[in-house]
């Protein structure tokens, strides 16, 4: 009998020429498996769709915004579990019997762990009060990999289509529908934007703007904060 077990990783990309090549041949062990990856790109300029198709399964074209370019990707996944994959974050090596656990547990939705890629124990620490945040609270960001069973992602009609905190968003309402899964082994995310815009900087704009955005203010308000603090971070 043949295991039920199926699986759906949805990427996001906008001009991801420069690694978009090495964030799908790392999943080319789970295509042979028999799992499906779909590439959402929003029009890119740089090539980067004709580098994903011969590694991907489906390249779909969408409008830019990383929730609007998931939700299309979800439209047309064909497993019954979704996991939304960052272009800079890499799965684990054991990530598909991960997965299979959760499959089996009955829970709705849940997330890796994350460590970022940088060697400094800063990054370290950064890592582990994330996963510990998300334990607590119940709420899980993007670079942790969220995945969701089908039914569960349709029923709610997959993410709100803001241009920030979409992961928030989600997570707020799949955690009425069940408790987190959590996975702890992690998941690999880029550290640069943290170093490059400094990692206490960093702390400190993500966590305001997360105040911000508890506190009732506008996604689109809080994405125009970021990108101005992050052009202000690089100048």
């Amino acid at each position: 009998m043949s295991d039920p077990f199926s699986l759906s990783i949805v990427v996001p990309v906008w001009m991801e020429a420069g690694g978009v090549v090495d964030t799908l041949e790392a999943l080319q062990p789970l295509r042979s498996a028999g799992h499906e990856v779909i590439v959402v790109d929003a029009s890119s300029t740089d090539g980067t769709a004709r580098l994903a198709s011969p590694l991907a399964d489906r390249v779909v074209q969408s409008v830019k915004g990383r929730a609007v370019q998931m939700n299309a990707g979800a439209s047309v996944a064909k497993g019954g579990v979704l996991l939304f994959l960052h272009a800079d974050t890499r799965l684990p090596a054991n990530a598909l019997n991960c997965l299979s656990e959760f499959f089996y547990s009955g829970k709705a939705w849940g997330r890796f762990d994350v460590r970022l890629s940088g060697q400094g124990v800063v990054l370290r620490v950064i890592a582990w009060f994330m996963n510990q945040r998300s334990r607590l609270t119940g709420i899980c960001t993007g670079d942790q990999a969220l995945f969701v069973r089908r039914e569960v992602f349709e029923a709610l009609h997959g993410f709100d289509s803001l241009p920030i905190m979409e992961d928030i968003e989600f997570s707020s309402r799949l955690r009425l529908v069940s408790r987190l899964f959590c996975i702890q082994e992690p998941v690999i995310t880029d550290s640069r934007r943290w170093e490059q815009g400094g990692v206490w900087r960093t702390i400190f704009l993500m966590w305001r703007l997360r105040w911000r955005y508890w506190r009732g203010e506008s996604p689109e308000t809080l994405a125009h904060s970021y990108r101005s603090d992050v052009r202000n971070g690089t100048d």
